[in-house]
């Protein structure tokens, strides 16, 4: 079984940035994906950004060039960089972890841009 737990999100003025991180525990070997996804009031939720376990990186077009997922496999983490934050990318954040057999999510992490 996996576990995660979302950390670093908070409330920024906009063009700022931040490091959301993604601490998995548990049975780590068993993941092939990580993603982040993002959810706002009254929105679906969207992707927003992946990494696989080969490293391949994927990116929503809305974030492409502001946003980069990487990862730590000695901390068992995986990281998303937000730069040039906009009011838009306000939401809560979550990061979900693909395996054999099925999706495991974290509690997700709130993000505000102000203007």
């Amino acid at each position: 079984q996996v576990q995660l737990v979302e950390s670093g999100g908070g409330l920024v003025q906009a063009g700022g940035s931040l490091r959301l991180s993604c601490a998995a525990s548990g049975s780590i070997f068993s993941i092939n994906i990580i993603n982040w996804y993002r959810q706002a009031p009254g929105n679906q939720r969207e992707f927003v950004a992946r990494i696989t376990r080969g490293g391949s990186t994927n990116y929503a077009d809305s974030v492409k060039g502001r946003f980069t997922i990487s990862r730590d496999n000695a901390k068992n983490t995986v990281y998303l960089q937000m730069n040039s934050l906009k009011p838009e990318d306000t939401a809560v954040y979550s990061c979900n972890a693909m395996t054999a057999i099925g999706g495991i999510w974290g509690q997700g992490t709130q993000v505000t841009v102000s203007s």
